[in-house]
């Protein structure tokens, strides 16, 4: 039977139509997952194998120079839930005595009049972390590092049981006060910022987190400050600083105002 040369035609624009698709994809290919990724002065790739798995998204074994440690100190304090759960008399007891050099700033029941935080009824952990961030750096102040610089572990953890034995501040929200801020009450999931309630006062607690009913609206504004400009940095994992970072200006004021709410 004779082919008509019409009949060999469809033939052979499929065959140049799929060797075109091939080298096209080829080329594709070798500028998506080979070429672009070596032009990211940011990646240190080891080879082909690795800049395919970067355009992919998959994780690549980095080496070890590739993390850039901090140019500051960070908290080593691992918190535990078990914690400094239970003190001995003994302990509260030289916590008291310890506790007499700080009645100046955070007052003799450990409630302040001086813009500084209250501890009477603070968690144990989270006085102990902090002072612990004190003598290591982590946390920086002119006024606190010389304090703690002489005590011992067993000091700090004997403050902390002192000030958590203490009766703290409640919550005072009466409605003549008005609504809950949003920030505080619903935080900002479009840009990942999770409620103060969640970890604070009386909604939610994180283990390491300040109870924060009742303390001094001047330092809380302070300090949700500080984490935004990354003064302070002894948060683990860099949620404060990352919260902080995405609040507006009032809604830091916002925060600082219904926490500091008392009668």
């Amino acid at each position: 039977m004779n082919v008509l040369p019409s009949d060999r035609a469809p033939r052979g624009w499929l065959g140049r139509a799929i060797t075109i698709t091939v080298i096209t994809s080829l080329i594709s290919f070798l500028v998506g997952f080979v070429w672009l990724p070596t032009l990211q002065s940011n990646l240190r790739l080891r080879g082909v194998w690795d800049a395919i798995c970067s355009a992919a998204g998959l994780v690549y074994k980095r080496e070890p120079a590739d993390i850039e440690p901090p140019h500051f100190k960070t908290t080593n304090v691992i918190v535990q839930p078990t914690m400094l759960k239970s003190a001995s008399a003994v302990s509260i007891g030289h916590g008291a005595t310890l506790a007499l050099q700080c009645t100046i700033c955070h007052g003799a029941r450990g409630l302040s009049s001086a813009d500084t935080p209250n501890l009477a009824g603070q968690y144990a952990v989270t006085i102990y972390k902090q002072l612990r961030d004190y003598r290591s750096g982590a946390r920086s102040s002119a006024i606190m590092g010389p304090r703690v610089a002489h005590l011992t572990e067993q000091d700090m953890r004997d403050l902390a049981a002192y000030y958590a034995y203490l009766p703290r501040l409640p919550a005072f929200h009466p409605r003549s006060a008005g609504s809950v801020p949003p920030i505080v009450l619903n935080g900002s999931p479009m840009r990942n910022i999770a409620p103060c309630a969640a970890c604070h006062g009386e909604a939610g607690y994180k283990i390491g987190s300040a109870w924060l009913e009742g303390e001094s609206g001047t330092y809380l504004r302070a300090q949700l400050e500080a984490f935004a400009s990354g003064a302070r940095h002894n948060d683990i994992s860099g949620q404060m600083r990352n919260v902080a970072r995405g609040m507006s200006t009032a809604e830091i004021e916002q925060a600082a105002l219904y926490f500091s709410n008392q009668p």
